[in-house]
């Protein structure tokens, strides 16, 4: 099985806006639904990941505050990217934000690791 780093991707301004906007309920249903995914997916999640907070940037320069647009993350295993990929299907609860994409990115093994 090959792993892969899930990005939970979201414009930045669509995702406070809807932090803002939405009711408890709302909030509280989108929760049910990604409960739901995960224990779907149990078999497959490596690391269930969690919401990323602010970012830094630290080159040879030093270190500095930037910006992304990577809001959360996971680890799955599977067969390949394509099997992956189909985790995450036009219902997956992360997709249902506006502005929302996910990226699947196969995490290489280091020969000798």
């Amino acid at each position: 099985m090959k792993k892969f780093m899930v990005l939970y991707m979201a414009n930045g301004a669509e995702f406070e806006k809807m932090m803002k906007t939405s009711t408890p309920e709302q909030q509280k249903k989108g929760m049910e639904a990604w409960m739901k995914w995960m224990g779907d997916h149990k078999a497959s999640l490596v690391d269930g990941g969690a919401p990323l907070g602010k970012t830094k940037r630290v080159d040879s320069k030093g270190a500095s505050d930037t910006k992304n647009d990577v809001g959360g993350y996971s680890v799955v295993q599977a067969e390949s990217a394509d099997a992956a990929t189909k985790m995450f299907g036009k219902d997956h609860p992360h997709l249902q934000m506006p502005g929302a994409w996910v990226e699947i990115i196969e995490i290489m093994q280091v020969p000798g690791m």
